[in-house]
């Protein structure tokens, strides 16, 4: 799930209401599989409708989005294109734990350890066609802007934010800043008491947190593309990094030594393909179609995907809609009076 790089950094912490009148750009992938690691009964299983489908991200996207807009963010979703070819390892890596958590996660059900069941399903979760489908289709029906990206959701996410379209990316994952996001916004779809995982009895004060890339930059002495060596050291999603270079030696490399090339020639030591994996984060595929204005919801379309095929309360469905209505309407009231502050 991207590079670790949270050793080095320390991020502001925020409230969402600090976001508004602000856009961001949602990794659609990273939050969605949040909602389905975390949407879960007490032993582990997703939310399922009358016919067996996961709707665990349904309403992880219906409950949040409401959220998000009711603070007064306007959000959008960046959605995955295809994976570059280097990432094809660590994907292939992240099914084979993905396959042995469920099984770990069936054999904790049946010996009745709902603690360890519950954190082996949450890392058993997968992101199929299905999922991703409904997801569009729910935001689209919502009136929320969906991005395709020809690439890493992030970085698009990060071009549209350096472009000043929106005012910041939204992921759990470092990676954005790599792919050069000014603003970095961490922790949007799940705040407050969260489990610790593996560890049992102990809960972490989960806060949204902004991380600003210029910032951080400074506080680490060096540039973008000298942050973008140093993970290749560590190991990024698409190499896996030298064994025994953690954050604080690669940063000290890094530092003394000025590039990449030059701190692997130090250690006497190899990366194949590193200049592709540099230019996957400095050169990144992105594209300029896209519409990022919010539009009501289609109330009819929403309640038809969420009540009639996948069982949800009626009731339930149209009290997030009001919200939703009534925060856009609050939205554009506040556009207008920051237009009449301006012309006076």
């Amino acid at each position: 799930m991207g590079v670790n790089i949270s050793t080095l950094i320390e991020p502001k912490n925020l409230e969402l209401s600090d976001l508004r009148c602000k856009g961001v750009a949602i990794d659609a992938h990273n939050v969605i599989y949040q909602f389905l690691s975390i949407i879960r009964q007490p032993d582990g299983t997703p939310l399922k409708d009358s016919r067996g489908r996961v709707t665990s991200h349904l309403s992880g996207l219906l409950n949040r989005s409401a959220n998000l807009l009711e603070n007064g963010i306007s959000p959008c979703y960046v959605f995955d294109g295809k994976p570059h070819t280097m990432k094809t390892e660590t994907l292939e890596s992240r099914r084979e734990r993905r396959v042995q958590a469920l099984e770990e996660w069936r054999q904790a059900r049946e010996e009745g350890d709902l603690e360890k069941a519950f954190s082996k399903a949450s890392q058993s979760s997968r992101l199929t066609a299905d999922v991703i489908e409904s997801s569009r289709n729910l935001l689209r029906y919502l009136g929320i802007p969906v991005v395709d990206a020809p690439g890493e959701g992030e970085a698009q996410a990060a071009y549209m934010s350096s472009r000043g379209d929106i005012y910041a990316a939204g992921s759990q994952d470092y990676d954005s800043l790599l792919f050069g996001a000014p603003r970095l916004v961490r922790n949007m779809a799940v705040t407050g008491r969260r489990k610790m995982p593996g560890a049992k009895g102990l809960y972490r004060t989960v806060n949204v947190e902004m991380i600003f890339l210029d910032e951080m930059l400074d506080n680490l002495h060096i540039d973008r593309s000298q942050l973008v060596d140093m993970c290749i050291l560590i190991g990024t999603d698409f190499n896996k990094g030298i064994a025994g270079v953690g954050p604080k030696r690669g940063l000290k490399l890094i530092r003394e030594h000025g590039d990449l090339p030059q701190a692997l020639e130090s250690i006497g030591m190899s990366i194949e393909g590193y200049q592709e994996i540099r230019d996957i984060f400095l050169k990144s595929e992105y594209t300029q179609d896209y519409d990022l204005a919010l539009r009501a919801p289609d109330k009819d379309k929403v309640k038809e995907l969420l009540c009639e095929e996948h069982d949800f309360s009626a009731p339930r469905v149209d009290s997030v809609l009001e919200k939703v209505e009534a925060s856009l309407r609050q939205q554009e009231e506040q556009k207008r009076q920051l237009t009449l502050d301006r012309w006076f």
